[in-house]
């Protein structure tokens, strides 16, 4: 009976460790940021919001019907599936699993500092629409989000 045990233990360990590792990844919080400004080809869009994780430059912008994953440090935007994400209240659920293997082409890519802002300018496409992104910073001028 003991050796029966023995034999049946490592069988159920091996089970246990594949069913975490094929487990799905875990989505994060993404809170709203405050105080961003949002700008699409120089005028306000009617609807947007702007969210951010504890990662820091890595924030998730919702214009219109559409999510973009911006990433501010890397220059790089890419879109996200409406589909992934999850409203919750005013925040939203979101895993960076599911951010597609390439970004979107981002020519004009503009960073710099406004007084308490950071000001993030792009281009969507290589002929597209300008995104402008202004983003708090803390008082020593490190970025806030």
């Amino acid at each position: 009976m003991i050796s029966r045990g023995v034999k049946v233990t490592p069988v159920l360990l091996l089970c246990g460790i594949l069913a975490y590792a094929q487990a799905p990844p875990q989505k994060q919080l993404w809170k709203s940021v405050e105080f961003a400004i949002v700008k699409f080809n120089d005028e306000a869009p009617k609807s947007w919001n702007l969210y951010h994780t504890d990662k820091k430059g890595v924030l998730l912008l919702r214009l219109w019907k559409r999510y973009l994953l911006v990433n501010v440090k890397e220059e790089e935007v890419y879109e996200i599936d409406p589909q992934t994400v999850k409203p919750v209240g005013d925040n939203v659920e979101w895993s960076l699993a599911d951010k597609p293997e390439q970004p979107l082409e981002t020519p004009d890519w503009k960073t710099r500092d406004v007084g308490p802002m950071q000001r993030v300018a792009f281009r969507l496409g290589k002929d597209g629409h300008i995104l402008e992104l202004q983003i708090p910073l803390k008082i020593n001028g490190q970025p806030a989000y």
